[in-house]
């Protein structure tokens, strides 16, 4: 009555059950119809038949597992979303419910890792700062002894390089630069000058910027072809997105693979790892990368997916 809307073009925005309806409930009631008419459009009507597909997924879930993301934001629901909806595109194209539980890294530097016990896989996301980094490296040491399907992007990365550097290649007092720039094995560093996709090479110091001197956007990878990473993207190359400031220190190559670790995943030129796996684990793979920001509902990320089916084994071995 008051906002000259014909009342043909009233929508009511209901209540869903999942967010991931609420296209099908808009189109149901015409919205898209009547944006094509009223921009006068000639396109062909409709084909949600993808989108019912990803319900469909949502709906039809034949097994469930519990997934325990490891970090120090915790109390910010939002903080994980972009995890948590990949978690989500994942099930829809594995037929899998994922319940995901949070734990607060510095709980499990304070109270250890009983809390690790009931989960079917862990992941440890990125961040930032020295808060809940020794909680993030004992949950990584708990998913690697325990034969735990891991998987950790950006400092998750970090923390596992870190770890199986200190407890399995012996380097006692390993670390990044970040949180103890004096450390005697500084395994995970801050490299001073890279080059970009485009060919410019760009420089960054300790003291600059913290934003203007990350390692952003677009990066392309080259996979090793006998690597779980590469059968999970069946293809050689790939392009993820970047938002980090620290790499891996390629002084400790030679010893960390000599320990048993894999760089399964390189910069194009080489310089700068990207993938790490442990092959004589059941499933443990990380990524300096942020995979979640490619994931969409149609499609998911093919390590998301590979993640929670080695969740779904992981359980059914030990029932």
């Amino acid at each position: 009555m008051f906002t000259n809307v014909e009342e043909k073009a009233v929508i009511s925005a209901v209540d869903a059950d999942s967010i991931y309806r609420i296209p099908l409930i808009l189109h149901e009631q015409g919205l898209d119809e009547i944006v094509v008419n009223k921009l006068r459009l000639d396109v062909p009507a409709a084909d949600l038949s993808e989108w019912r597909s990803v319900l469909n997924g949502l709906a039809s879930a034949t097994t469930e597992v519990t997934i325990g993301i490891v970090g120090k934001y915790v109390d910010h629901s939002d903080a994980y979303k972009s995890l948590n909806e990949a978690l989500i595109h994942a099930g829809i194209h594995t037929r899998t419910k994922v319940n995901i539980v949070y734990i607060d890294s510095e709980v499990i530097e304070d109270e250890g890792v009983a809390r690790l016990k009931t989960v079917d896989a862990i992941l440890v996301p990125g961040g930032f700062g020295e808060r809940g980094v020794e909680g993030k490296i004992a949950t990584v040491r708990y998913a690697r002894e325990h034969n735990i399907p891991y998987l950790g992007i950006c400092l998750g990365m970090q923390a596992a390089v870190i770890e199986f550097a200190r407890d399995v290649a012996g380097l006692e007092g390993a670390h990044s630069t970040e949180f103890l720039p004096k450390s005697p094995h500084p395994v995970i560093g801050l490299i001073t000058e890279w080059m970009a996709d485009d060919g410019q090479v760009e420089t960054r110091d300790e003291n600059c910027d913290l934003g203007g001197s990350m390692r952003l956007g677009g990066q392309q990878c080259h996979l090793q072809t006998n690597s779980l990473a590469y059968s999970l993207y069946q293809k050689d190359v790939i392009t993820e997105r970047h938002r980090h400031r620290y790499e891996f220190n390629n002084a400790y190559t030679d010893r960390l693979e000599q320990a048993g670790m894999r760089f399964s995943g390189k910069s194009l030129d080489g310089r700068l790892v990207e993938v790490i796996e442990i092959p004589s684990h059941r499933w443990f793979l990380a990524c300096q990368f942020h995979p979640e920001f490619t994931s969409t509902p149609r499609k998911g990320h093919p390590l998301f997916s590979g993640f929670v089916k080695a969740a779904v084994e992981h359980q059914s071995s030990t029932l």
